[in-house]
């Protein structure tokens, strides 16, 4: 998910890569292009940069070799400054990515230079805000992605990413494919105050090889349309002194930006009251007018009613029906629940007293409630991350009338800390909005609002990942989830983000997906409200980069012995039914097997010759079939019903034969998608596969409300926030072959950082004070209000126009 979102080992959100070559001289600020100059001339014998030297100004007659564009055009053009730009013109409609690159024929060597960034003006004369993901390479082919957006108003500033120095380092304790800083953020507040534009740190390695840097990528992709920017002054900078307490007191008692000012920030609990009050005075909880009981369309044609949800193509349509009759699309908002609304505080407890996980648990770690620990080993708090406890102005005592929002993470992804204590800012809000009558009254209260808001924004369903405690509502439809976790085999694909995949030929992914399944079961109860069930999220099934990502899965269990995997058992009997002889394969994949048994103990799995590659193929979609079809099977053996949602396959992890298995198996496809919308080129692979589609996360984000990191799609303010939630709904909504679109998440992440992972986006509906977001909902209503008509309209014509006929 975004528990999103995406996770990247390339350049990019879409995981582009570019190659070119060409010179590039550095010259000092100001001053000409110089190749004799060393550019030792721009730093003092401390290695500190004591003027900036300049990478490109652009103020020659001619595009300098050093630049090149793929899928877009430059040419310069004249400043408001008097000198010499770059316009950049950026073809994204018909593209899913544009980039402008900048690369020496020769490495650069800054590996004198020590506590410096990278800075350059940019300015946006064009019609909508513009994203730059600014991804860095270096002689050993490591990158690192950083993201920044212009704003549509033609106004130049300075942006800055930091290459050495500062906070420029991991947490002690990182993981393999590791997004955060030391201090446990996605990115961190600036180092210094000015005001020029920090990036937002992405993902890659944060310490390159200042040695040899091959090029400077400025990428857009997954753009609805053509974009521009004129840029200029590339340079290297001097970073300034580091402001010391950049990690200090940043979160005030509401878990707010303690440190600025902002319009919707609440100052006070009489003034969160009153906000509240204004709110609930005009909330009619009720049904947006024409639609029926499960949010369908009363208005449309009527099908045959099941008394469940199903699908059904209707006018070349791909279509949900509600268990009424009536015809469905399905618009949420996930994560509406308090698990992911924690975050780590930087105390701990002693461990004798925090009972451990074990295999035969059914709920993942990051999907845990608040669950405070008990009062014995309250007594055990102590510090462990003194970076962590300073952010804070203000924790309340355990036994403080707000100490019932504390709770504990016993692992933890990635971050400062493998275990820890959290706190909801989220929760504690909602008593404070809501007080508290009985126990815990105030979340009867928020469930009731949150349902109300909901309806009277005009969503038809809740997201995944709601809290279970909606099931029982019946005012609105749902998805239920559950991880299959547990004691079973795995295998890798080479790039594990969350964690390795199962292995579903093994006998005991069977018995773990029927426990998860038997799980949810009891808490949907045989629910009609229940739309359907998605199992696991975000599989690293594959990447598209290299032969040997694409295949990984294959590549690590045909290493591995048969003995005790049983993938491989099933490979190699695939394999054997092909070939026959050992001989047979040795001579299609140029290996010297000795035998099939030696075969069966382990092998080179290296890809060596294209019939290798076509059965790696083979072997993956039978790797998929036998994972989506073991989960269909153990679902429908329990509840038969319910449509089976798949697992939510990342943009960044869903390779043909995996996206072709799910469509054999599963009833509806899902799909995780961080990008402005469908882009047609990237998706017409639906016509083939023909299958019912649905969106279970994308997200827009800013960081004009005082966060730190907008998340990976970025909008320039709240209002560009509202105009790019529109535009992506309108892309699948007019797609025949998806059903659904839900959108990544209902409330903020928390500054701090989420507790099981630091994610600490901007991309919520409503703050951390559960006030929503006016754009968004102006937005939500204007989409959610023209649905039916916007897509089934046709249908209805074409039904009216049959029975006018059959009236003749």
């Amino acid at each position: 998910m975004s528990l999103h979102t995406f996770a990247p080992l390339a350049v990019s959100r879409s995981s582009r890569s570019f190659v070119f070559a060409a010179l590039f001289s550095l010259t000092a600020c100001g001053g000409a292009s110089d190749p004799s100059v060393p550019k030792v001339q721009a730093a003092s014998t401390s290695g500190q940069l004591s003027e900036d030297l300049v990478l490109e100004d652009f103020d020659k007659t001619a595009i300098p070799a050093t630049v090149k564009v793929n899928n877009g055009a430059v040419s310069l053009v004249d400043s408001a400054r008097g000198d010499k730009a770059l316009l950049v013109k950026l073809d994204l409609k018909e593209n899913n990515s544009a980039a402008l690159v900048i690369a020496p024929e020769e490495p650069w060597d800054w590996s004198e230079f020590s506590g410096f960034n990278l800075a350059f003006d940019v300015a946006n004369k064009g019609t909508e805000s513009v994203q730059i993901d600014v991804t860095m390479t270096d002689k050993n082919g490591d990158s690192y992605t950083r993201g920044m957006v212009v704003p549509a108003d033609g106004v130049w500033r300075t942006y800055y990413a930091k290459l050495h120095g500062h906070d420029q380092q991991d947490p002690d304790s990182a993981a393999k494919n590791e997004f955060n800083f030391s201090s446990g953020l996605r990115s961190n507040p600036p180092t210094w105050q000015s005001d020029d534009v920090m990036l937002h740190s992405f993902w890659g390695k944060k310490l390159l090889d200042l040695s040899g840097i091959t090029k400077i990528s400025f990428g857009s992709d997954g753009s609805l349309s053509n974009r521009q920017y004129t840029i200029d002054n590339i340079r290297l900078r001097a970073n300034p002194e580091m402001d010391k307490n950049f990690l200090t007191g940043l979160l005030d008692k509401y878990g707010q930006n303690a440190k600025v000012d902002y319009e919707g920030k609440i100052h006070s609990d009489e003034e969160l009251r009153a906000v509240v009050a204004e709110e609930l005075a005009g909330l009619s909880g009720k049904l947006n007018e024409g639609r029926s009981k499960y949010s369908g369309w009363k208005d449309g044609p009527r099908f045959k009613s099941t008394g469940y949800f199903r699908t059904q193509k209707v006018n070349g349509k791909w279509a949900l029906i509600d268990p009424e009759g009536y015809l469905y699309f399905s618009t949420g908002i996930d994560i509406i629940r308090l698990s992911n609304s924690s975050t780590i505080t930087g105390y701990d407890y002693d461990q004798a007293l925090i009972p451990a996980r074990s295999d035969d648990e059914v709920i993942a770690e990051d999907d845990q409630p608040l669950n405070r620990v008990n009062e014995k080993a309250w007594a055990t708090r102590h510090l462990v991350s003194e970076t962590r406890a300073k952010m804070f102005t203000w924790l309340p005592d355990y036994n403080d009338p707000l100490g019932n929002h504390y709770g504990y993470r016993r692992e933890t992804q990635s971050g400062p800390l493998k275990h820890g204590e959290t706190f909801s800012f989220y929760s504690a809000n909602l008593e404070r909005r809501y007080g508290e009558s009985y126990p815990e009254s105030y979340l009867d209260t928020w469930r009731k609002v949150t349902v109300d808001r909901m309806l009277d924004w005009g969503f038809t369903s809740l997201g995944n990942w709601a809290d279970a405690s909606f099931y029982q509502e019946e005012r609105i439809p749902f998805v239920a989830f559950a991880d299959i976790i547990g004691d079973f085999g795995t295998l890798s694909s080479g790039f594990d983000f969350w964690h390795p995949v199962p292995d579903p030929f093994d006998p005991r992914f069977y018995q773990r997906a029927l426990v998860a399944a038997e799980s949810v079961n009891q808490q949907i109860n045989g629910s009609p409200w229940c739309m359907g069930v998605f199992f696991d999220n975000e599989q690293s099934f594959g990447r598209l980069e290299s032969d040997e990502l694409h295949y990984g899965i294959v590549i690590n269990a045909l290493s591995r012995d048969a003995a005790d995997t049983p993938a491989k058992s099933a490979f190699t009997e695939i394999l054997k039914k092909k070939y026959g002889s050992i001989e047979a394969l040795n001579k299609a994949w140029n290996k010297q097997v000795a035998s099939w048994e030696a075969f069966a103990a382990g092998m080179d799995s290296s890809i060596s010759t294209d019939a290798q590659l076509e059965d790696y193929a083979s072997l993956l979609f039978a790797y998929g079939d036998q994972y989506f079809g073991t989960i269909n099977r153990a679902m429908k053996s329990i509840m038969p019903n319910h449509l089976y949602l798949g697992s939510r396959l990342p943009s960044w992890g869903m390779p043909d034969e995996i996206v072709k298995a799910a469509a054999k198996n599963v009833d509806i496809i899902s799909y995780n998608l961080y990008e402005e919308g469908l882009v047609p080129s990237k998706w017409e692979f639906l016509a083939e596969i023909d299958k019912p589609s649905l969106i279970g996360e994308f997200s827009f984000g800013a960081d004009d409300q005082g966060h730190f990191h907008p998340g990976i799609v970025i909008s320039a303010d709240q209002k560009d926030r509202g105009r790019m939630f529109r535009n992506y709904m309108y892309s699948f909504i007019d797609n025949p072959y998806f059903v659904g679109v839900h959108m990544f998440q209902y409330m903020d992440s928390p500054i701090t950082g989420r507790a099981y992972d630091g994610e600490n986006y901007a991309n919520g509906f409503v703050s951390v004070t559960d006030v929503p977001y006016i754009e968004l909902v102006k937005a939500a209503k204007e989409v959610n209000g023209s649905l039916y008509k916007r897509r089934y309209g046709d249908v209805q014509l074409r039904a009216r126009s049959a029975s006018e006929r059959g009236s003749d």
